[in-house]
């Protein structure tokens, strides 16, 4: 056995050797999680098995959080159209990933938490469902999963790969184990060449690994337009005052962006801002930061039916962004004035907004190169230039639609991801049909 891997799978069992208990105490005290505790352990219920029992072939697809999900329902879209008797078992390791999952994705058997890494929870999860193949998307590269599934004669793919800047660097430093591991995967479907190269660099065999796109573009297109954004209107009343919409924002943007917002509304008075935190647990934190300098704030979750009134909201809730981008006359996507990789700002893009997005943007550099390719995009250096480019923008309406229109046809330009993951799928189990027989 390879000695790294060896490493891991002792260091793995001793945390939850250590851990478990203290879970199992937890679980009893609180109560909450009960369902997603034993499934987490590898334990399903018989309901959750018969979604599955009589098809064939079984395709276990697990994308970790709602960003994932969103990347994973069309592709389960385009493998329904290909194989229209499989079965689709979907996981995911967060509770609103679970909950995006139970509501959207209809097609699929079995909606479940995914097994925490230990050796026996992934055992028993793979022997309850028995896939043909296990999916696993963007940077989800489990040593136990993806080796014990080999082992199990189970194919193995990474879809829509993603490897980040910052990802190569932590994963670099324990290449002995990632090259072990990646040799167990059967096809790598990348988005990028920057992604390609960096998994290669990370030891998968050059050969199983092409280039596909990015899925989660596929969907945005079904977005733009959608009931929601009339809805998310009569709540915020926006009544033709301009509004500028920072979404995802991250560590101190809140803070550069009322700087910013101060200079603006010296133009704009009227300016209706809404805050958009990535993490909605900092919502609150927001408020009281705007109410500190002496601005009236309300969270989205205080509006009920009532119409806002303050200049300025903070969204405490989640799954209203996208159509929160619909409503903006400018956005700007966060994480990206801070060094932490920056946003999707495609989200924004396929509304015909024009984009502002700040220095940092290693974690989407695909979507920020292809918005600059197509003049749909502005980057700024600090919340000084971002007021500047906001006053302008808010000044020539007639360029700001320009940008806009330029920011939606990229996006319309990069259709199709999802189908050419859903392709090496197949292949791979056409593979293992041709193996068996």
């Amino acid at each position: 056995m390879n000695f790294a891997y060896s490493v891991y799978i002792a260091l793995s069992t001793a945390v939850f050797a250590v851990l478990y208990p203290f879970a199992r105490l937890y679980l009893k005290l609180n109560g909450r999680f009960r369902r997603g505790f034993f499934e987490r352990m590898g334990r399903y219920r018989p309901e959750k098995l018969e979604g599955v029992a009589g098809r064939t072939p079984r395709i276990w697809i697990h994308a970790v959080s709602v960003g994932e999900i969103n990347v994973a329902l069309p592709i389960i879209d385009a493998l329904k159209a290909q194989l229209p008797g499989c079965a689709v078992i979907l996981s995911t390791a967060t509770d609103h990933g679970k909950a995006l999952a139970d509501e959207c994705a209809r097609s699929v058997n079995a909606c479940v938490y995914a097994p925490v890494d230990f050796i026996l929870c992934v055992r028993r999860a793979l022997s309850a469902f028995r896939p043909d193949i296990l999916v696993c998307l963007e940077t989800e590269i489990w040593p136990n999963w993806i080796v014990q599934a080999a082992r199990s004669g189970i194919r193995t793919a990474l879809v829509n790969g993603r490897i980040s800047s910052r990802s190569i660097q932590k994963y670099l430093k324990i290449r002995p184990l990632t090259h072990y591991v990646l040799k167990h995967i059967d096809g790598f479907s990348m988005i990028s060449r920057v992604d390609a190269d960096r998994i290669v660099q990370m030891g998968a065999p050059s050969g199983r690994v092409r280039i596909a796109g990015n899925a989660k573009y596929d969907r945005l297109s079904s977005h733009a337009g959608s009931d929601m954004l009339e809805r998310q209107k009569k709540l915020y009343r926006p009544a033709g005052q301009p509004v500028f919409v920072a979404g995802s924002i991250r560590g101190e943007e809140p803070e550069m962006l009322m700087n910013a917002c101060d200079r603006i509304r010296k133009r704009f008075p009227e300016l209706l801002m809404i805050l958009a935190p990535r993490h909605v647990n900092r919502a609150k934190e927001i408020r009281a930061m705007v109410q500190a300098r002496g601005i009236s704030c309300q969270l989205r979750t205080e509006l009920g039916t009532d119409p806002r009134t303050a200049p300025v909201a903070v969204v405490d809730t989640i799954g209203e962004l996208q159509a929160l981008y619909g409503m903006a006359s400018v956005v700007f996507c966060g994480g990206s004035l801070v060094a932490l990789g920056g946003q999707n700002v495609l989200e924004a893009a396929i509304w015909a907004k024009p984009v502002i997005y700040g220095p940092f943007m290693e974690d989407f550099q695909d979507a920020r190169d292809l918005l600059r390719r197509w003049r749909g995009s502005i980057e700024v250096e600090d919340w000084r230039q971002l007021s500047e480019k906001v006053i302008s923008l808010l000044e020539n309406p007639h360029e700001a639609q320009r940008i806009g229109q330029c920011a939606r046809q990229a996006v319309l330009s990069i259709d199709g991801a999802a189908q050419r993951h859903a392709e090496l799928i197949v292949r791979l189990l056409n593979e293992k049909q041709k193996i068996r027989s």
